[in-house]
């Protein structure tokens, strides 16, 4: 089983067009801008940018990235 992750809004309701296989995927969905994922793994600095830019989101539309169910893999 794979974990799934998701967007839930101020309301409790998932968003599923924002949902991924980790955290980071998800965020790269909010953000409205393009993060590249090597930069995001390898550089500190780039991953700060991408993260404040991430919690302004988040916090201006009431979401919360959280775990959603499951995923079964074979």
């Amino acid at each position: 089983m794979t974990a799934q992750w998701t967007v839930k809004d101020a309301e409790g309701k998932l968003l599923p067009q924002f949902s991924g296989a980790s955290p980071l995927e998800v965020g790269r969905k909010v953000v409205p801008i393009h993060y590249d994922a090597f930069r995001l793994r390898v550089s500190m600095s780039y991953r700060e940018l991408f993260e404040r830019a991430l919690m302004q989101v988040l916090r201006r539309e009431d979401w919360q990235i959280v775990r959603a169910k499951a995923k079964r893999t074979r």
